[in-house]
């Protein structure tokens, strides 16, 4: 929660506790969420479905967290904690997330890098770009 507090921060967001709340119960759930499943984690008692819906939207702005398409399905959310360079897979039948090989994932940054440069010798400005890797897991 330090990093992601220090993320917060540094984006000029400030620290408050249904913020705190809302990112404790995406990693309690340990897989892709959607809104709603976080809210339901959080009780309602902490703060309601519309301020979820604003947070996760500014988490996502800054990168906290980022929304994963998830079998034609979007409005899935997983945390990023590690700065967003190491890649995923995701289990299609249960969800949940393994790390892919570190030297595989610095890999694939590398060349994820030298796309966008390419793109950016063109004129393109504003780049982004959404990797996702699922499967079944063994």
């Amino acid at each position: 929660m330090e990093a992601a507090c220090a993320r917060m921060k540094a984006a000029g967001l400030r620290v408050t506790r249904p913020r705190l709340a809302i990112l404790s119960a995406l990693v309690k759930r340990g897989e892709p969420s959607s809104v709603e499943q976080i809210h339901s984690e959080l009780g309602g008692s902490r703060c309601d479905l519309v301020t979820v819906y604003r947070c996760m939207a500014a988490f996502e702005e800054i990168g906290l967290v980022r929304r994963a398409v998830f079998s034609g399905r979007s409005g899935l959310y997983v945390i990023v904690l590690d700065g967003g360079t190491g890649f995923k897979v995701v289990c299609r039948r249960t969800r949940r997330m393994a790390a892919i090989d570190p030297g595989v994932s610095e890999e694939l940054s590398r060349a994820l890098e030298r796309i966008e440069d390419s793109l950016r010798e063109k004129g393109y400005t504003g780049l982004g770009h959404v990797v996702e890797f699922f499967g079944t897991a063994p």
